[in-house]
This record gives structure tokens, C-alpha cells and sequence, in this order.
């Protein structure tokens, strides 16, 4: 297929962009090639991780990401700018216009730090991201006392928060002393992983749908979810 060149959406720390560039160079990814990095405003921390690895790097102002439109025309005139053939949201924050997942249809990967289920009820969607998303499932496996474990995943991109199909997905046991931050500084490394590997599947042209033949959630445990994820907000404020 050739080598795809890959733009980088981050809002966070950017450990994900880091170890995806670090892996493209080493050769670990193969026919992969990082482009750009585009950060949700200019205090954006991964910026500076960006920048060590000379990958260009732009910032979207307020006032673009406010504007839905806005935001649609930047990051496509971006992207066409570096001729970008596939887009990695890595901790991307603001929701992705529909105009720029028609505009790179198939070819947009998020990442999302717990167990997904799109179409039913799980560990996703609107505000769930960051310790919020740890929180939600400690609570709820302690809570009813099953799924003593998580799940890191990379998914395609929806109009909708998290509502985009499961590429790629992994396991990771909770502890019994697990919390939030552990349990995050745990899964993280097997998030990397997990990019990693559905790039790679992008870069062969072996890129496989997934679905549960069984809920994540089943119906009479609707409510402990909802309430763990409420709690899970109310812990982290700020994600």
C-alpha cells in the first residue's frame, strides 16, 4: 500500500503521539509516517514531546474549536497541507466534526482507556475520558462484584463520543488495590500498545471490525453503571 502518513490529534500529555513517532522511527511501525501533530490549543503538554522529536506541530486557537465549522475547515486545510492519508486522535478532547469523518471516512482511530460496547451501554461517551474512565470501571466491578478486569481500545472515529467499532482491544487485570491512578499508569503502556497495533493493521490493509456476542453490560446492571459513571465525573472534575 505503501507508507501512510499519519497526523496526531492530542489534548493531553502526549504519550501516545510519543511512543507512536518513537516507534515509526526505530522501525518498530513500518510504512507509517507521523506528519504532524495537531494540539486543542497551545498549553497542550504533548506539545513540548512533539517538538523533541521535530514532528510539525500546530495549535488550534479558542476560537476555532469553539465554532464547529471552524474547526472542521482547519483541520481538513491542515491535513491536506501534510497530505495526511490517516488521522490518530490520542487523547483528542473536542468532538470531531462530521465534515472530517466524511473527509477521512475509515481512515480516523481513536483512543479510549476502558471496555467499549458501541451501540449499548459501556464505558464511553460524552465527558468519559481520563481517570473518569479508571474511576467508572473500578466502581462499577466493585460495586456488583464481576469484571475484575479493563480494557484499552482503538476504535474508528464517530460523529458520536466513543460510538465509533472496535479495531483493536485488550485486557488488563484489575488488583485488588488498584485505583484510579495505578490502575491508569498500569493500562497505559498496553494503550500504546494497542495504537500500535491498529496502525499496523491500517499500514498491511488487514483491518478487522470487532463486536461482543455478548453485552458488556447486562440490562438489570444499567443503573450501577450510570451511577458509576456519575460518581466517577464527580471524583475528577477534570478528567
Amino acid at each position: 500500500m505503501g507508507n501512510l502518513r499519519l497526523a496526531l490529534l492530542i489534548s493531553g500529555g502526549g504519550t501516545t503521539a510519543q511512543r507512536i513517532i518513537q516507534a515509526c522511527r526505530s522501525g518498530e511501525l513500518q510504512e507509517i509516517v507521523p506528519v504532524c501533530v495537531i494540539a486543542s490549543g497551545s498549553d497542550v503538554d504533548g506539545i513540548a514531546k512533539a517538538h523533541a522529536l521535530r514532528v510539525p506541530t500546530k495549535c488550534l486557537r479558542p476560537n476555532i474549536l469553539k465554532d464547529e465549522r471552524k474547526l472542521a475547515a482547519a483541520l481538513i486545510e491542515l491535513c491536506g497541507t501534510f497530505a495526511v492519508d490517516i488521522i490518530g486522535q490520542y487523547g483528542w478532547l473536542p468532538k470531531t466534526p462530521i465534515a472530517v469523518i466524511r473527509a477521512y471516512q475509515n481512515r480516523m482511530i481513536n483512543q479510549h482507556p476502558g471496555p467499549l460496547d458501541p451501540g449499548r451501554p459501556d464505558f464511553g461517551g460524552k465527558g468519559m475520558y481520563g481517570l473518569r474512565v479508571h474511576a467508572a470501571r473500578l466502581l462499577f466491578a466493585r460495586t456488583v462484584h464481576l469484571d475484575f478486569w479493563t480494557e484499552a481500545t482503538a476504535q474508528r472515529v464517530d460523529a458520536e463520543f466513543d460510538k465509533g467499532t472496535v479495531l483493536r482491544r485488550r485486557k488488563v487485570e484489575i488488583f485488588p488495590d488498584d485505583d484510579p491512578i495505578s490502575l491508569q499508569e498500569r493500562v497505559l503502556p498496553v494503550e500504546h500498545d494497542v495504537q500500535i497495533e491498529a496502525l499496523r493493521d491500517f499500514a498491511k490493509g488487514q483491518v478487522e471490525e470487532l463486536s461482543r456476542s455478548e453485552p458488556l453490560i447486562p440490562p438489570n446492571l444499567y443503573g450501577e453503571l450510570e451511577q458509576a459513571k456519575k460518581t466517577a465525573c464527580l471524583l475528577f472534575p477534570s478528567g
